[in-house]
């Protein structure tokens, strides 16, 4: 299950992660990122040890969504060195958007 990130430790561990990072930016009411939720979970388990997955509740988190410019929900950040490396934004992504975009960054 993915680790629920907040402003206080979003920053810490997007930089301090060795391995590349799939952040998860989702709403409770939003049905797309509700549906893509055991994608993500098949994704986290598909990639283990090779990145780590993290979610952020936007009604919690908004804050820290206007200083990253998350507009919408879903969307899906890929980092990697601590640095952003693909944003996914919408509600027609599909696991294997996802997936396509992991594989681009590990190579």
């Amino acid at each position: 299950m993915s680790i629920e990130l907040n402003r206080g430790d979003y920053e810490n561990e997007i930089k301090h992660s060795e391995i590349p990072v799939l952040v998860d930016f989702w709403g409770p009411q939003c049905r797309p990122c509700l549906a893509l939720m055991p994608s993500v979970e098949r994704l986290e388990n598909d990639y283990r040890d090779r990145i780590k997955v993290f979610k952020v509740d936007v009604t919690r988190n908004r804050m820290l969504c206007a200083k990253l410019r998350v507009m919408s929900v879903p969307t899906f950040i890929i980092y990697k060195g601590g640095a952003e490396q693909k944003r996914l934004v919408g509600e027609d992504i599909t696991e294997n958007d996802i997936r396509n975009a992991i594989d681009a960054i590990l190579g």
